[in-house]
């Protein structure tokens, strides 16, 4: 696994027929058949930062706020992943969650809120939490302390949905 830049080993995103793999929940979106994922997992609309052209990944929802209209997603491949990279140039998109599509900005969380969101998230998905530290290669041992840790090392993004028109 090639080091983060706090040294940390992390993951590279899949290639070749692991990559098609990865890329199913976006076909599921496109075939109309995103209610299968119910509200845990979005698809995310974005403007690629060099080609200017549309963008679509599907991310889990590490939290959503119904009021504030927004939802949490992580950067699992970290700063590197294309859309985290692509965001950050232009932190405007389209999230989908089922068949409901809701234009949004992106705000860039901070890692102690980082490190927050994966404590309140670990007992809410303990196997998904433990099985994103293992792959991640981020140290956690099962505490909250642990889980902290590992969530100020993990990127997340807030997608505020725009006031309705």
């Amino acid at each position: 696994m090639p080091p983060t830049s706090t040294g940390e080993p992390r993951r590279k995103p899949p290639t070749g027929w692991r990559r098609l793999v990865a890329r199913l929940p976006v076909q599921l979106y496109r075939a109309g058949l995103g209610h299968l994922f119910g509200g845990r997992m979005l698809l995310l609309t974005h403007t690629g930062r060099i080609s200017g052209q549309a963008r679509q990944v599907v991310v889990e929802v590490v939290a959503h706020d119904p009021e504030r209209r927004c939802w949490t997603v992580a950067s699992g491949y970290g700063p590197q992943a294309q859309w985290y990279r692509n965001l950050r140039h232009a932190p405007g998109g389209t999230v989908q969650i089922g068949s409901r599509r809701h234009h949004v900005s992106a705000y860039f969380l901070d890692s102690d809120e980082g490190g927050e969101l994966m404590v309140q998230y670990a007992p809410r998905h303990p196997r998904a939490a433990r099985a994103l530290c293992r792959y991640l290669g981020l140290p956690s041992d099962g505490t909250p302390e642990g889980y902290r840790a590992a969530g100020r090392k993990i990127p997340f993004v807030r997608l505020v949905a725009f006031p309705d028109a």
